[in-house]
């Protein structure tokens, strides 16, 4: 038997759908939100992701600016575009697109941009925030996939997670995220160096892998009936795949497809912080 699907492009639909009304609310109050994009280079996947974020505005009535910088934009190049979109009124929330160039200390450049204007929730103040369980914007993919499972009545209190990745953007701040009260999940942080990690994945309920492990993660891997959310992607020719292989669909109970899962959720969430931040 198959595994049901967590359909993020059904999920994402209903919610800008929400979004859309919010916004009306907003602008009948003088509020006008706004989605500002520094994107440095011409990265194929970043450049798409982008074009997809403003495509996103545009259908719920956000409006969008962007900046665009050559690849080899230097440090003070960036931190003027970050500086303009901070100051500038009709930007309620900006994202500086990633991955930058080698070139650029990413952090750097994160900590120039206004907490208050952190539509990814990736400045120091807004992940300590949500250390604190007092989160003013929740990074999106995170938020994103809770979300999902919360529209599927998919419960989370008491199951064992297992997140493999601890990158910045997802495994780190989900692990904070559904141990919370309200979530109450048990969370184990798994990683590229974790030995045995198999010993791990096979005993979650709940399995979110984000390590970029092209079907790395096969039906032995898991339990029979677990909850599996992929958000790894990995270009291979001209296909993208995700971190499950295709046999988990025949051993777990609910499976995100990639691509269509997780990606339509995170740039819904990116919506919603920018709603919030306008808020």
């Amino acid at each position: 038997m198959s595994a049901h699907v967590l359909d993020g492009k059904l999920v994402a639909t209903e919610i800008k759908q929400q979004i859309k009304e919010d916004v009306k609310r907003l602008n009948e109050k003088g509020i006008f939100p706004g989605l500002g994009t520094i994107l440095v280079g011409n990265d194929p996947g970043s450049v798409s992701y982008v074009r997809g974020k403003h495509k996103d505005c545009s259908d719920v009535g956000i409006a969008s600016l962007q900046i665009e910088l050559q690849e080899d934009a230097s440090f003070q190049d960036i931190s003027a575009a970050v500086n303009e979109l901070n100051n500038a009124s009709e930007c309620s929330g900006f994202i500086v697109q990633l991955p930058l160039p080698n070139h650029i200390d990413a952090l750097a450049i994160t900590r120039l941009i206004d907490p208050m204007k952190d539509a990814d929730g990736l400045h120091p103040e807004n992940l300590g925030l949500l250390l604190y369980q007092q989160p003013r914007v929740v990074p999106c993919t995170p938020m994103g996939i809770v979300k999902l499972l919360e529209h599927y009545k998919i419960p989370l209190e008491g199951q064992h997670v297992v997140v493999v990745g601890r990158g910045l953007t997802v495994g780190r701040p989900l692990g904070l995220l559904l141990s919370q009260k309200g979530y109450d999940a048990t969370v184990t942080l798994c990683h590229s160096k974790t030995p045995n990690l198999w010993t791990f994945t096979s005993n979650a309920d709940v399995v979110v892998a984000a390590a970029g492990m092209a079907r790395g993660i096969r039906a032995q891997d898991i339990k029979s009936g677990a909850i599996c959310i992929d958000v790894g992607i990995t270009r291979i020719g001209n296909s993208l795949v995700g971190d499950f292989a295709e046999d988990v669909n025949e051993k777990a109970s609910w499976v995100s497809p990639m691509p269509g899962g997780t990606g339509p959720m995170t740039r819904a969430m990116l919506l919603a912080n920018v709603v919030q931040l306008a808020q």
